[in-house]
């Protein structure tokens, strides 16, 4: 049986979603059908631009440039600052409606899903028809538009999604893979960021279809392990599953774009530390312990990473969840610069077991930790989240 597979993806998401707060708050214009980025602090020129609009777009603004350069395109740009407790609301929404039609929901980012409907042919029989069914009820219901991407697998259901934007579906069968996907510049296969598609160019390689074609042994000899990746996905293979254990009920997690791309060690130290108290008190309000940490981030040219670490001894304390998210990011990071950072939890258990003589020391570490966490959180809980900083905050005040 071929498997169905959607991609759902949130067209420009965060001036999207802004645009709907926006509107829904009695502000009178869509800031989508005007010159409009969602960005940092204008009055820093360090501040980039997180999304545009369509209009702003035809002056030539793009994605994370700064908004210094971006006014001097364009003098009338109206700027916007992001809003990222309401864009996680509407994400809520919106896989909460999505997840109606199959329980096999993978939540791949805050504003994108994959949804497996293989064997469904008996609740759905155009499948089509529900792609469309689905796009239009979220306008209707949320006010924002998604594209929809369908196909035999998640590589190819996502690269479908990005075909011709905004508010359409699209397929990429696996015998439509020669015809739709083969064509398109080798720049947009998923995960070939910029330097992997100079080096592919260099090689001769400028088409999807060029790669596919290639002597794959010549990319490996290239690109070492990651050339048998790009062969695989040029030709649209791709097995992975859906995976809706990824869920929120399954996990913890928090990611920030930042408002610029940075490389600097002690401001990432510090957005970690923020994040790690927010999963951190997340996780003691449910009364668990998390055994798998991870820290997740993307780079300036939009290449994912993310690795985690399987704990021996369950934790909850920030003290401790922080030490392994440290550890955890020298090892996965090269120090390029990063756009968008984030932490995960998951593993969890009710209660800590740490085995006798092995971990004794550790326990008792712990213990107390757990009884210094426990009375912080109920001074932040009655006075507010920032009554409190960690020491290497204090220099921002």
């Amino acid at each position: 049986m071929a498997r169905i597979i959607f991609h759902i993806d949130v067209n420009n998401a965060f001036l999207s979603w802004t645009a709907v707060k926006l509107l829904n708050d009695g502000y009178q214009l869509d800031i989508r059908t005007i010159p409009s980025v969602i960005g940092g602090d204008e009055k820093s020129r360090h501040g980039i631009v997180l999304a545009k609009s369509p209009v702003a777009k035809k002056y030539g603004i793009v994605t994370a440039e700064t908004l210094y350069s971006a006014r001097k395109k364009c003098p009338i740009l109206k700027t916007f600052p992001s809003d990222m407790a309401y864009y996680h609301e509407m994400s809520k929404k919106m896989i909460d409606y999505i997840s109606n039609y199959s329980p096999d929901l993978e939540q791949f980012s805050i504003d994108e899903c994959f949804l497996d409907l293989t064997g469904t042919s008996y609740l759905y029989s155009d499948i089509i028809a529900l792609a469309y069914k689905i796009k239009d009820e979220i306008y209707e219901k949320f006010g924002f538009t998604v594209n929809i991407g369908i196909a035999n697998n998640k590589l190819c259901a996502k690269m479908a999604s990005d075909f011709l934007k905004p508010n359409m579906v699209h397929t990429l069968f696996n015998d439509e893979i020669e015809s739709k996907l083969w064509p398109l510049p080798i720049d947009d296969l998923f995960m070939v960021g910029k330097k992997t598609a100079a080096r592919l160019h260099k090689m001769g390689l400028h088409t999807i279809g060029d790669v596919a074609k290639c002597d794959v042994n010549s990319l490996i000899k290239e690109f070492k392990s990651f050339g048998n990746v790009i062969y695989e996905r040029a030709n649209g293979i791709d097995d992975s599953i859906v995976d809706s254990t990824v869920s929120e009920n399954k996990s913890i997690s928090v990611s920030w774009t930042l408002d610029h791309d940075s490389d600097d060690i002690l401001e990432i130290k510090k957005i970690l530390l923020k994040q790690v108290d927010e999963v951190g008190r997340t996780l003691r309000r449910k009364n668990l312990f998390t055994t798998v940490v991870a820290v997740t981030f993307k780079t300036f040219d939009f290449i994912s990473f993310s690795k985690q670490s399987t704990l021996d001894v369950p934790i909850n304390s920030n003290e401790d969840i922080y030490d392994n998210v440290i550890k955890i990011l020298y090892k996965a990071w090269n120090f390029e610069k990063i756009r968008n950072i984030g932490i995960r939890l998951s593993g969890f258990t009710e209660s800590r077991i740490a085995q006798s003589t092995l971990f004794e020391n550790i326990g008792d570490k712990l213990d107390s930790n757990e009884k210094i966490q426990s009375a912080l959180d109920k001074i932040k809980d009655k006075y507010g989240s920032d009554i409190i900083k960690p020491a290497s905050l204090l220099s921002d005040d």
